[in-house]
């Protein structure tokens, strides 16, 4: 895919020969504070979990290097630049490892790039500002830099061997117009996470309030009847039907049967996820991790379904490796069960809420595919 009127052809160059790599720091989370500082701190973890792309300053919390570690001894060029890539170099996962970012504005800032972390920066003039967060992302040297990593357990890779990977890049025009379309569309997918953030914030502080806080009047176990399954992931997983199967991640399978013809809560009852609730709905089956609650007379289970949406369970987890919840154990807790009228009109604006978290995430899904398609076929 290119854009009209681009016709010539992309260069082709071993990262080696057109980026130079400079000295990061081993400084660990133990030397770094979020509080006050003259030096900030780019560590590993933060490329793997929270960072944009293309990393700007001013829209990060990035943490301070404590005042009290000499920094002398680092000299002006290995401080971080706008253009520099920043590649963390190890990962338990073959998807992370030589994950990057690309310094696109460090705003007056000292910047240093820390612990497992490789810091690049291009010997020419040669890229479009924020061109490179992009081409890193990309299908065809992501798959490369894979290839080039080592470890079992860990997986890591070096400047040597990172250093051998191929990069195809267009002339500049070409890369601001390529930039521009891909950040365009990482804004939006950076607002649509933040307005489903806000309404997850809503949602949790309205079931504070009118749930959570209120004065408990009724056992669980008088609400609703507690079932559970037989069928494992193994049972279901190659299956072709039409009725979904659900397991802690959500729909798993779809199968020619069913076991469960109503609504029901699922709750996570084995497991690290254990506690989180899902709701099902028509005919559908669930595997034996789960179990299901089914609501009594003249209870409106989707209430039930937020009560316990951010209920503690702690105080009901049984087992020193894999942590258990039974429903002889929590069904036995109090929760606040008003009228049903009130129910009702509890649950109403609560469901308007969580429909609304539904859709930004599809929407949100929508943009990351895209995103993904585009990287696969802008790229040479």
């Amino acid at each position: 895919m290119r854009f009209p009127g681009f016709i010539e052809e992309w260069q082709t160059k071993k990262l080696g020969e057109i980026i130079d790599f400079k000295v990061t720091n081993s400084f660990s989370r133990e030397n770094l504070n979020y509080e006050s500082g003259a030096v900030k701190n780019i560590h590993y973890g933060d490329i793997h979990t929270k960072f944009q792309t293309l990393f700007n300053i001013t829209n990060e919390i990035v943490p301070f290097i404590n005042e009290e570690i000499n920094l002398q001894r680092i000299s002006d060029e290995n401080y971080c630049r706008e253009g520099d890539i920043i590649f963390a170099d190890a990962s338990e996962d073959l998807n992370d490892v030589g994950k990057s970012i690309e310094v696109v504005n460090v705003n007056g800032e000292k910047l240093l790039s820390g612990l497992h972390t490789l810091l690049a920066r291009p010997k020419e003039n040669i890229f479009h500002l924020g061109f490179n967060g992009y081409l890193f992302k990309s299908n065809q040297v992501r798959t490369q830099i894979q290839k080039e990593s080592q470890g079992s357990k860990v997986l890591s890779i070096n400047v040597g061997r990172i250093s051998k990977i191929e990069l195809s890049f267009p002339d500049l025009k070409e890369q601001e117009r390529i930039t521009a379309l891909l950040s365009l569309l990482d804004d939006r997918i950076y607002t649509q996470n933040k307005i489903i953030e806000q309404l997850k914030t809503l949602i949790k502080g309205l079931c504070q309030k009118l749930i959570l806080k209120q004065v408990p009047n009724r056992k669980l176990s008088d609400c609703v009847s507690c079932y559970s399954s037989s069928l494992t992931e193994s049972n279901v997983i190659d299956k072709n039907g039409v009725y979904p199967v659900y397991g802690a991640s959500g729909i798993i399978a779809f199968t020619e049967n069913y076991q469960i013809n109503k609504d029901a809560v699922l709750i996570i009852k084995d497991g690290s996820g254990v506690g989180k609730v899902q709701f099902g709905s028509d005919k559908f089956s669930v595997i034996g991790t789960l179990n299901y609650l089914t609501a009594k007379s003249e209870i409106n289970l989707r209430y039930i379904f937020f009560c316990l949406k951010f209920f503690n369970f702690e105080k009901y987890k049984v087992g020193s490796g894999i942590p258990h919840i039974y429903f002889k154990d929590y069904g036995e807790s109090t929760i606040f069960c008003p009228s049903s009228e009130k129910q009702d009109k509890i649950e109403k604006l609560l469901s308007t809420i969580d429909e609304k978290i539904n859709i930004g995430k599809k929407s949100l899904q929508k943009y990351e595919i895209q995103k993904k398609y585009l990287l696969q076929n802008l790229f040479i």
